[in-house]
């Protein structure tokens, strides 16, 4: 699809709870949640665009889970995809319910298990339009390996190997980039992503109560006005049970740094609706497109992928 003029669209983030090691359970909850939030339940209108958070198949911090939980989905960006043949359950699923309410659905994150190399897995999203086809597919490119002392330590790569793509993909509303939670930290994905068109990028994710309180509007806001887009992270909900207690409140941010939406810690749908004006408000008032210095430092943009 050759993108097409921005306009203004519904979108919703679904803050998603219950997630259990009954992957079949995590399923079925996630598609009555995304029939919900397709209902628009009393808002203007439906959504044009609907969001889960990542991992939405699998607790996060229980990595023992992540080999019988992995899924094989042979997705080979560019080129059509068979969904009916698929060996994934999830994408089977995330194509009915997309077909079925006719919106666009970014699928959140699930472990992906390598086709070629045994025992390697992926933390991956995949895109749906309101044909259910599957259009793209962001595996996380930035593994969560940190240590804080004191507060939390994590090596992501012990389990999850790294992607090496750049994602973005055009519905007839706005051209979006995709990428997974810590990727969020490096600014080079949002940048090249805006540079080449993104109007809006989306990041389902789950941030840990330190790193949550520390940075995530922080980040949010950052990248939103650095590159004069809409940013969005959708979280799951807080479990106080769960191994990994994640931060929640999802969130969207206009390009000026204005925070539009904001869930609380359980699980909710939040909708907001994402207007053209404040985009070109931004752009306009404060032109910082036609003000960089590549005849001083290098438009990164324009690296190879």
């Amino acid at each position: 699809m050759a993108q097409a003029a921005f306009r203004s669209f519904n979108l919703a983030f679904i803050q998603l709870g219950k997630i259990g090691v009954d992957k079949a359970e995590n399923l079925k909850h996630a598609c009555d949640m995304i029939r919900t939030a397709a209902s628009g339940q009393g808002q203007n209108k439906k959504p044009d665009l609907i969001v889960l958070p990542e991992f939405f198949t699998t607790p996060l911090g229980d990595a023992p889970l992540i080999p019988t939980h992995a899924e094989d989905i042979g997705f080979t960006p560019g080129e059509p995809y068979d969904i009916t043949n698929s060996k994934s359950d999830s994408v089977k699923m995330l194509s009915d319910v997309a077909k079925e309410t006719g919106t666009w659905l970014i699928g959140g994150s699930l472990p992906e298990r390598d086709a070629v190399k045994e025992g390697k897995f992926y933390n991956t999203c995949t895109v749906y339009n309101p044909k259910g086809e599957l259009v793209a597919r962001h595996r996380k490119m930035h593994l969560f390996d940190i240590d804080i002392p004191g507060k939390i330590t994590a090596k992501e790569s012990d389990t999850i190997a790294s992607g090496d793509a750049l994602t973005m993909f055009d519905t007839e509303f706005a051209r979006i980039g995709v990428g997974i939670c810590y990727d969020i930290r490096f600014p080079e994905l949002a940048m090249i992503a805006a540079r080449r068109g993104c109007q809006v990028l989306i990041y389902p994710s789950a941030f840990s109560m330190t790193t949550g309180e520390l940075h995530w509007e922080l980040l949010q806001r950052l990248r939103a006005v650095d590159n004069q887009v809409f940013m969005g992270m959708c979280s799951c909900a807080r479990d106080a049970k769960a191994k990994f207690k994640a931060w929640g409140h999802s969130m969207v941010v206009d390009p000026m740094g204005k925070v539009l939406a904001e869930a609380g810690e359980d699980e909710e749908i939040v909708y907001v609706r994402i207007e053209t004006e404040e985009l070109d408000r931004a752009r306009q008032g404060i032109p910082v497109s036609g003000q960089r210095r590549f005849d001083v430092y290098g438009n990164i943009a324009l690296f190879p992928d």
